[in-house]
């Protein structure tokens, strides 16, 4: 079985940053997500710029049977991953109240379900060949999110499991990383619902840039990578500020946008 890095969520945004970061470092790819034109050209792009041609696998990561699938193609393959990347999510704007509960549902299965089972679906080859695992978790994970109830929660998880993992495997010689971006203005926003300048500028950062530095964080063997010194300020916010006031304070900025 040849290795290979598995990406998800490649066609487009962080996801199809990290693959142009990892072939330009050497990397053999098989690159994944539903939008089988957007992977194709993708692919053609990294190979013009003198790298390898990643494999492209469609999958439906959100349904019940899509990591089964994805899994079973690369099989057929003569693939195992020896880093997984998982990037492939998605999140809503809106009270959770009034948001279709099928939706997020779905945001969980794509968000925590399906990254749980491709993080451990294949650790006896990442553990075989000392590679590793790079959640792309959010800085939204570090704080209470009304207005993104669900989101918030789920990259709390990404979060939790991540520096949990690194801890479990490390002795094996495996990296597992959580790459924190803040906002990046990529198809997200709009499959989120975001308006434009829903969050200070100050807290962007570029898919290039935040590729950049988690490739350079997880080969490190980082546990969390947060690109930009004002996010990773967000994240020490509630180490140093009671809940309650975090809370309070996230609930007060969605309201004010809300109206806006």
């Amino acid at each position: 079985m040849q290795p290979v890095c598995l990406i998800t969520g490649a066609s487009a945004g962080i996801g199809a940053a990290l693959a142009r970061v990892f072939a330009a470092h050497g990397h053999a790819l098989v690159l994944t997500a539903r939008r089988e034109a957007e992977l194709e050209h993708l692919a053609s792009d990294i190979a013009a710029a003198g790298h390898a041609r990643p494999q492209v696998v469609t999958a439906d990561l959100g349904a019940p049977d899509g990591p089964a699938r994805l899994a079973e193609a690369m099989r057929a393959a003569g693939l195992e991953p020896s880093i997984v990347v998982n990037n492939a999510g998605f999140g809503l704007l809106g009270e959770a109240a009034s948001l279709d509960r099928a939706r997020q549902l779905a945001m969980i299965d794509l968000n925590i379900r399906a990254l749980t089972e491709l993080s451990l679906r294949w650790l006896e080859s990442v553990k075989k060949h000392r590679g590793g695992i790079l959640n792309v978790a959010s800085i939204a994970g570090f704080l209470p999110g009304p207005g993104m109830a669900v989101y918030h929660a789920s990259k709390a998880y990404v979060l939790s499991f991540s520096e949990a993992l690194h801890e479990e495997l490390k002795a094996d010689g495996v990296r597992v990383c959580a790459l924190c971006p803040g906002p990046v203005a990529t198809e997200f926003f709009a499959r989120a619902g975001l308006p434009h300048g829903y969050f200070p500028s100050y807290l962007n950062r570029s898919a290039e840039r935040v590729a950049r530095e988690g490739y350079a964080g997880f080969m490190a063997g980082h546990c969390v990578v947060v690109p930009g010194r004002p996010n990773r300020i967000v994240t020490l916010l509630p180490r140093l500020l009671p809940r309650a006031l975090m809370l309070a304070m996230t609930e007060r900025r969605w309201k004010r946008k809300r109206r806006t």
